[in-house]
Order: structure tokens, then C-alpha cells, then sequence
């Protein structure tokens, strides 16, 4: 049972009503996740626009979702592996790549880095080494894709722990997870 009950969209009042009103037309639904989150509509505005801005970046979607999936199963959150699974599935990438991503593997080569990268910084805890970086340069990504890539990191990693704290109920298709990843 959820720690943190979502919001029922359609009895939101004020701010939180406007930001999951803005949900609901952009995804045509709303996630348990954001509308536990509108507990605080600042925090929900802060999430929205981070995730927004990020989408205008370099990194492409599919890998943005790539990368969540990834986080995902280094932070061992069932909620977000679903949702990014699903939201990957709508990317284009196929359900077999996403099973990999979920610890940190591709069949792709600069894919299969930038993963490896986001999940040395969630298990390292952003000491990130030479090395790490040397690799995720050598794969192609320059300096932009690299903080982009520690932007998607971030954003999920805040999911990770909000669902870890809130027990969110799970509404997407199940993904289950391992442990946590360790370094």
C-alpha cells in the first residue's frame, strides 16, 4: 500500500490541478507517480520542467528512456523500470534491448556506454573516474551529451528514491527488479 496516496486528478484543486490537467493532456493519462508527487505542486512544476527541458537536448528520447530504464534497475525501482520500459516500448526499442538496459547492457555499442556511464555514476555516487569518462568519450559523446546524460540520471534517480519513499503503486505493465546496485 502506498505510503504517499496520489491525488485524485479529477478533485485536485489549484496548482496541482493545472500541473496534472497538463499531464493528462500530454501523456493522455496520470501516472500514480506525478500525481503523488502534486502533494507538493512546486516539486511536481520542478519535476515537469526538468524533464522537459531535458527532452529538448541532444540526447534523443529513446536513449533518455534507455538511460531511465538503466537507473532504474541500479536503484532497484519496480515503479520506474515499469514506467520507462513502457515509455521505452513507445520509443521504438525493443523489449529485449530494454530487458539488458535494465542492468545497464546494450546491443549497441554507444548505447552500451552511455548506460554503463549513468549506472557507474548512480553506484559510485557521482565519483565518477578517468577512466568512466574516457570511455563514454571514446563511444562519441561529447561534453553536452555527457552532462545530459548526468541530468537524466539525476531526474530518475529522484523518481527512484520518491517511489522508494512512497511505496507508489505500480500502473504500469510490471517489470520486476534485482538488488540495488553496488560498487
Amino acid at each position: 500500500m502506498a505510503r504517499i496516496t496520489p491525488i485524485d486528478p479529477t478533485t485536485a484543486e489549484g496548482k496541482a490541478k493545472s500541473l496534472l490537467e497538463g499531464v493528462r493532456k500530454g501523456m493522455g493519462t496520470v501516472p500514480n507517480l506525478m500525481a503523488s508527487i502534486a502533494h507538493s505542486p512546486a516539486t511536481l512544476q520542478a519535476y515537469l520542467g526538468f524533464g522537459q527541458a531535458l527532452g529538448s537536448g541532444e540526447l534523443g528520447g529513446k536513449l533518455r528512456e534507455q538511460i531511465a530504464v538503466a537507473v532504474a534497475g541500479a536503484n532497484a525501482c519496480e515503479y520506474c523500470a515499469s514506467a520507462h520500459t513502457a515509455l521505452g516500448k513507445g520509443q521504438g526499442v525493443g523489449e529485449t534491448e530494454l530487458a539488458a538496459n535494465l542492468s545497464g547492457e546494450s546491443g549497441d555499442a554507444r548505447t552500451a556506454a552511455a548506460l554503463a556511464f549513468a549506472r557507474s555514476i548512480v553506484v559510485k555516487r557521482g565519483f565518477v573516474s578517468d577512466e568512466d569518462i574516457a570511455v563514454v568519450r571514446s563511444a562519441g559523446f561529447g561534453d553536452g551529451e555527457i552532462v545530459e546524460i548526468v541530468g537524466v540520471v539525476a531526474i530518475n534517480t529522484f523518481t527512484n528514491y520518491f517511489n522508494h519513499v512512497a511505496e507508489t503503486e505500480v500502473d504500469f505493465p510490471r517489470v520486476e527488479v534485482g538488488a540495488m546496485a553496488t560498487a
